[in-house]
């Protein structure tokens, strides 16, 4: 039988930009959607071919921002293989009434927020996490336990903190597992700074092409070792992979492979876990095995 999979990190592009106009968070249209464009129909493709039965689309908010149409759209046509993160401009006066309305009312199932970005230099809304004006999302996505995708570094770790400090209980994946600091091998010294997070149960990491190639880069650095470590500090039950299709180069077979080949020192339960049952709970969807 198929080993249950669940993609948390994919993207949907349409080509229609009268329907769906472009209007990228910070101005600037992301590269990859440019060049190498997914539909939503495209994607299930993609996802069938690479054998994965679940995804989280994300909103491509380098393409739309905050219009989360496109998406919605997407997961009403396939509602058995999608469950979706929307992106809201957590400074507005009605980021409440509008997560109500993606979440309630059009399906997601989680949202995220942008904190520090990649190539299209989108900055941190405001103040960052702990801009008061965003006090009463935190209150909603904590109290109806809808999971936030985080967008940082390693070094926003604090203002993260805040947060949960007052916010405990709150269901955090960071994307790109937070973009954990390797530089000091063997010992690692800053990789201290997301592993601060792992007091908290609610935060999972999760593990992208974009978090390996990171680690990869970074000189002296044994990348089994970093997961080695992270896995051992959050718990192999906090730890999802993502492939980030298609913004990062490739097939979605080929980021899946990447990613179980990354992780061949798990054991079989725990590779599960990781490849989809960890998503699946986060998200509320069923397993099929």
């Amino acid at each position: 039988m198929t080993t249950f999979s669940f993609d948390t990190h994919t993207h949907a592009i349409s080509p229609d930009t009268a329907t769906y106009p472009v209007s990228p968070l910070g101005g600037v249209r992301s590269g990859w959607s440019q060049t190498r464009p997914v539909t939503g129909d495209e994607l299930i493709g993609h996802l069938d071919d690479a054998g994965v039965q679940w995804a989280a689309l994300v909103q491509a908010s380098t393409v739309y921002g905050y219009d989360n149409r496109y998406a919605a759209d997407v997961l009403a046509r396939h509602p058995g293989r999608l469950v979706g993160v929307c992106s809201v401009d957590f400074l507005s006066g009605s980021a409440v009434d509008e997560l109500r309305y993606w979440i309630g009312e059009r399906g997601f199932r989680g949202t995220r927020v942008r904190i520090a970005d990649g190539d299209t230099k989108v900055t941190a809304p405001g103040a960052g996490l702990t801009d008061e004006r965003m006090a009463a999302v935190w209150e909603y996505l904590e109290g109806h336990g809808i999971p936030l995708c985080v967008q940082m570094h390693s070094k926003n770790t604090p203002e993260l903190l805040k947060v949960l400090g007052d916010h405990p209980t709150m269901t955090v994946v960071l994307d790109h597992a937070g973009r954990p600091d390797a530089s000091g091998a063997p010992e690692y010294p800053m990789l201290g700074e997301i592993e601060q997070l792992a007091d908290f149960a609610g935060v999972h990491l999760k593990i992208t092409p974009s978090a390996l190639r990171r680690l990869d880069n970074e000189p002296g650095a044994d990348v089994t070792h970093v997961l080695r470590r992270l896995a051992a500090k959050f718990g192999t039950g906090r730890l999802m992979w993502g492939s980030d299709f298609p913004a990062t180069q490739g097939t979605l077979r080929q980021s899946r492979e990447l990613i179980e080949s990354r992780l061949s020192w798990l054991a079989g339960d725990e590779r599960r876990a990781v490849l989809g049952r960890n998503a699946a709970r986060v998200y509320g969807v069923p397993v099929s095995e």
